[in-house]
């Protein structure tokens, strides 16, 4: 009697599971919605107009949004000309004081970096956009900007990739 209740559970297990594993790979659950006579996808470098720059921000986003599709999507990402196309430039890289305190010294300072991006849908022209993402990372004032603006940097392009890739790629 066990042997054939241990039976039905290892069979449970090689049969039935497969086969819901199966349904729930098909569906993505990164929010995308792209439609599926989309097949490619062009990211220009972001070129960096800031007053400031930081040489490598340019880059690292452009290279950020085009991870952020190749792990979320089915698109290809092709050099140019894509169903779904993006270019742009980088608008603003500032460091500001915040939270000022009664002797007149700023307890955080804010880094914010803008993005401005042109996206072209070639499947569904009414989607595409040119608008200007911001995004901001606060740190304390004692801390020396140049040691924790690597990691600031990070923390802000992974919003304004979120933010970029759910105005093209999702539809909530």
């Amino acid at each position: 009697m066990k042997r054939n209740f241990f039976r039905s559970i290892v069979m449970f297990f090689f049969v039935v599971m497969p086969v819901f594993n199966s349904c729930t790979m098909s569906y993505k659950f990164s929010g995308a919605s792209i439609p599926p006579e989309a097949k490619t996808v062009s990211i220009q470098l972001f070129q960096n107009l800031a007053s400031i720059v930081n040489p490598t921000l340019s880059s690292y986003l452009t290279e950020e949004l085009k991870n952020r599709f190749i792990s979320q999507t089915r698109l290809e990402v092709i050099s140019e000309y894509g169903d779904f196309a993006f270019s742009g430039q980088i608008t603003q890289y500032n460091v500001a004081p915040i939270a000022i305190q009664g002797n007149e010294i700023a307890a955080q300072n804010r880094l914010t970096i803008s993005v401005k991006v042109k996206f072209v849908n070639v499947i569904d022209p009414k989607q595409s956009f040119d608008k200007t993402f911001t995004q901001f990372e606060n740190f304390n004032s004692n801390q020396n900007f140049s040691s924790v603006e690597s990691s600031l940097v990070a923390l802000i392009v992974e919003k304004l990739v979120d933010d970029i890739f759910n105005a093209a790629a999702a539809n909530w």
